[in-house]
């Protein structure tokens, strides 16, 4: 899919464009969703520059995603989506600013409410790195306001053990979600980072105003600070995972101290009705009235004797 974003006083009208369709001269982004090659064409004629496929967006060496080609300079990014949903993904967006006109190849959007009459490429690609700083800063305080949730089930927990039980697996998966998105928006802030770096080392050679470098240089401090927030998380993230082995693991010993100590208060009874139970024939106590209930007394009093010694020692 292809759209061309058109001045119109202080708003950028999008125009659905088709293979056979004329692009408006004014038009200043060109935004391709999941293009087909006659579209990857059709900006190439009227652009004079050439769209990275998505094989060539992918590629992870900085050479390969911030380079200048035949006076336009690319810039791929990688960048959240789908963050609001169990699968949260990143995927590579490139930005082509060529003759005052921006380029972007698979990026959705909810920009160009409002501009300037004096909109370029420039400006809008500043515009949408803003708009992604921000979703990115959103995604972080939701994960920050979820993990002290989590935090607050691990550390407090409510309900009984067979309650805690299923909310332990609960929270286990929760925590890996949470440490895979703060993973996934840190690679896009890192991305990003490395986009803003170069955009500012072009500047110059582009003759960017003074507001537009103070704007960049804002970003860029707003990335540096947004990546150490998601340093900052991931490590939280990284403690409650250990925490919530941690619990598991007491809960576990704890359950085996339980049987441990049961198999030792049981072993003193278990060796009395042994040895009544072999049946020799000079046994005295087999003839005596009391031996029975005697018996039944010894089995009992050497299993009390260990439990109140552990509780005595507070083993338990």
């Amino acid at each position: 899919m292809l759209w061309v974003y058109v001045p119109r006083g202080t708003s950028l009208d999008r125009i659905a464009v088709t293979s056979d369709a004329d692009v408006p001269d004014s038009a200043v982004w060109f935004d391709l969703v999941n293009p087909a090659h006659e579209e990857d064409k059709l900006v190439e004629r009227k652009v004079g520059v050439a769209v990275p496929t998505r094989e060539e967006m992918q590629e992870i060496e900085v050479t390969s995603r911030l380079y200048v080609e035949n006076g336009a300079r690319y810039m791929t990014a990688t960048l959240m989506c789908q963050s609001d949903t169990d699968t949260p993904k990143t995927t590579p967006v490139t930005f082509i600013i060529s003759g005052h006109r921006l380029i972007t190849v698979i990026v959705g959007n909810k920009l160009a409410r409002n501009c300037s009459p004096t909109v370029t490429g420039e400006s809008v690609l500043m515009d949408l790195l803003d708009a992604v700083i921000d979703r990115a800063a959103d995604i972080l305080e939701r994960i920050g306001s979820e993990v002290d949730l989590i935090s607050h089930d691990i550390f407090e927990p409510e309900g009984g053990r067979a309650d805690r039980s299923r909310s332990y697996n609960e929270i286990l998966k929760a925590i890996g979600k949470k440490g895979d998105l703060a993973s996934k928006v840190r690679e896009s802030l890192v991305s990003i980072g490395r986009l803003l770096l170069y955009l500012a080392n072009e500047a110059d050679s582009m003759r960017w105003a003074k507001e537009s470098r103070a704007q960049l240089r804002g970003m860029q401090r707003d990335v540096h600070s947004l990546s150490d927030h998601a340093f900052y998380l991931s490590n939280k993230i990284q403690f409650l995972l250990d925490a919530m082995l941690g619990v598991v693991t007491i809960e576990q010993n704890n359950i085996i101290k339980i049987f441990s100590v049961a198999a030792v208060a049981l072993m003193p009874p278990t060796l009395i009705a042994s040895i009544y139970g072999m049946n020799f024939k000079h046994m005295p106590e087999l003839d005596w009235t009391l031996g029975y209930p005697v018996a039944i007394a010894l089995m009992l009093l050497a299993a009390a004797l260990p439990y109140f010694f552990f509780k005595w020692k507070k083993w338990l």
